[in-house]
């Protein structure tokens, strides 16, 4: 029997964001719901830099999902560029999600978002409780009332608070069920089958950037930038076994973190390359060649004219 869904209801569309200090939880909640990976995950914080929009289809609605940069106190001139950034997102979207880890109590971080967010008034804002396969309930239930108590401080009424653990898929679906009817009346805003609108190189760029990053020390989170200087089809390839040149530089900040990127005898930056290279090809549905190098641009976070050519 096939399901009817109520040709009655309009249907909407519009753009969510997730908002969040770093590590909130944000990208892993998008790609949960997206169903793809989409925006670049990794538990180093601060690894989100583009907006990222996921799209989530559904019968009776398309819900186009922001993934802003974590919003925190700026210390360069790259961190002013990113809250920029994030407060044009709140601006322009028709829901605004709040990402709070349900295993942190509620910190300055968190605070200082919601004080931005309270300014923001027309737009609806969901509270979502993230990482609550990490707590009991009754720590839980502490952290929605804490949330409560926070909206009511601020003068910020929540549209909903809702607990969510994108890991245990656990009430992801039903967060989408509760972001749409804040969306407008509207025809979807982009084809079936689109998943983002980031162009194919800069999300290419994410892949490695997010396979460089993983267990290398803390101290390189900022400090790597990658640019896909040409992504071209091999041309002498028969037609049934085609193959895609990939050739990327990572940057990174001074010399001396060339040796951590890599590794031993070349072993790191190899692993980057495999790890990278297999995403690549479930983004793009084609087998990738892809030929990466390691390029110092010193000091580029500092740097204006370095931000600009890097994408910034």
């Amino acid at each position: 029997m096939s399901v009817r869904t109520d040709s009655s209801a309009p249907h909407r569309a519009g753009f969510a964001c997730f908002v969040g200090r770093p590590n909130a939880g944000k990208s892993t909640l998008t790609n949960a719901l997206v169903g793809t990976k989409v925006a670049i995950t990794s538990n180093r914080p601060q690894t989100t830099r583009h907006t990222v929009r996921g799209i989530v289809h559904r019968p009776d609605a398309q819900l186009v999902l922001v993934d802003t940069p974590g919003l925190h106190k700026p210390r360069t001139l790259l961190g002013e560029r990113l809250n920029d950034v994030v407060r044009t997102t709140w601006a322009e979207v028709d829901v605004i999600g709040f990402c709070l880890p349900a295993d942190q109590k509620i910190g300055p971080g968190d605070r200082y978002i919601a004080t931005e967010l309270a300014g923001i008034k027309k737009t609806p804002k969901v509270a979502i409780v993230t990482k609550t396969d990490l707590v009991d309930s009754k720590a839980l239930a502490a952290q929605l009332l804490a949330i409560d108590q926070l909206g009511k401080e601020l003068g910020i009424e929540w549209a909903e608070i809702i607990p969510v653990s994108a890991v245990g898929d656990k009430q992801v679906s039903l967060l989408a069920d509760l972001l749409v009817p804040l969306l407008p009346e509207s025809p979807a805003l982009y084809p079936e089958g689109d998943l983002t609108d980031e162009p194919e190189q800069v999300m290419v760029a994410e892949l490695i950037r997010e396979a460089a990053l993983e267990g290398v020390r803390d101290e390189l989170p900022h400090s790597i930038a990658v640019v896909v200087e040409e992504m071209l089809p091999r041309t002498d390839r028969p037609a049934d076994k085609p193959l895609l040149d990939i050739h990327a530089n990572v940057y990174i900040e001074r010399p001396s973190q060339k040796g951590i990127i890599i590794g031993p005898k070349g072993k790191r930056l190899k692993e980057v390359g495999t790890k990278s290279r297999q995403h690549i090809e479930a983004l793009l549905g084609t087998p990738v060649f892809l030929d990466l190098h390691v390029k110092v641009a010193k000091d580029w976070q500092r740097d204006p004219k370095q931000l600009r050519k890097l994408g910034f």
